[in-house]
């Protein structure tokens, strides 16, 4: 069905699932950049999965709110400040499903030796979405770190 053929409560309907699945993506880059990761984890389904790759290997492979949130909140530990920049993200809806891809810059500062240093990183995100009790969750978090760049900062 092209998008002239649907009709406009569809079309309505359907950009209002746009809109939702972009606030998912970037309310759980705001948690993170407040380290509430225990919140952050009730944007996924309890059985969600969470997978990182680093230049294509697999570093990472986490199960379960409980897994995520515990992983999540040690990791974000390391640092002073994170901070998230999302760009591009699209999405495929298919009923109570969904997929999406997002890109994101993301800073992690630390504090080593009384100097800040930036731990960079582009990433990109593949995505799996349901549709549950009125909300969008993330079933599937795939993290495909592209790049990464290490200095310290000015201060």
């Amino acid at each position: 069905m092209t998008q002239n053929q649907k009709s406009l409560e569809e079309r309505i309907n359907e950009l209002e699932n746009v809109r939702a699945l972009r606030e998912l993506v970037d309310n759980f880059s705001i948690l993170a950049d407040e380290k509430n990761v225990w919140k952050q984890t009730e944007l996924f389904t309890k059985d969600a999965t969470v997978e990182s790759y680093v230049n294509g290997e697999l570093t990472s492979s986490l199960k379960g709110t409980k897994e995520i949130g515990e992983t999540f909140e040690h990791f974000l530990a390391n640092f002073e400040t994170v901070y998230h920049t999302n760009g591009q993200h699209v999405v495929s809806i298919n009923g109570d499903k969904a997929e999406g891809t997002l890109y994101c810059s993301v800073a992690l500062i630390s504090n080593e030796n009384g100097k800040k240093i930036n731990n960079a990183s582009g990433v990109s995100y593949k995505d799996e979405y349901v549709y549950k009790n009125g909300r969008w969750l993330i079933a599937k978090r795939t993290s495909n770190f592209m790049w990464s760049d290490r200095k310290e900062l000015n201060q």
